[in-house]
């Protein structure tokens, strides 16, 4: 149900590229949030991670603009986690909507899926492998 691909790049630097990518490709950066800064407000350490939030207006719209849809709107935006781990890698995730996808069928899988094939073609554009 969820994707992990290791980073060639360092975690900052994974989160500016992946942010220009994003963009390039078409696509919105909606916010990052820093869920390390988070977890330190709340006197919790973590090793660095930041969520992408990431957005299509034009799959957005076919979602959204169809009351029998907004069901799904709590799976937007699209967002994809950048993350450090004890190895010292940079980490890349995502969970896999269209396997998710599949089982809605109609509209719901074709942006779906065509969200889910973009955030691949970005997450390549950083990953080893």
């Amino acid at each position: 149900m969820f994707y992990e691909n290791k980073s060639k790049y360092g975690f900052g630097e994974t989160v500016d590229k992946l942010s220009e990518i994003i963009v390039e490709g078409g696509w919105r950066v909606i916010q990052v949030l820093d869920l390390q800064e988070i977890m330190k407000k709340n006197g919790k350490e973590i090793l660095s991670v930041k969520v992408i939030e990431l957005c299509k207006p034009d799959y957005a719209y076919r979602m959204l603009s169809d009351d029998g849809l907004r069901i799904y709107s709590n799976m937007l935006p699209c967002r994809i986690s950048v993350y450090e781990k004890t190895d010292g890698s940079t980490y890349v995730s995502r969970m896999n909507a269209a396997m998710f996808a599949a089982q809605l069928g109609g509209v719901a899988q074709e942006v779906m899926t065509g969200a889910f094939t973009d955030a691949e073609e970005f997450i390549k554009k950083v990953s080893v492998d």
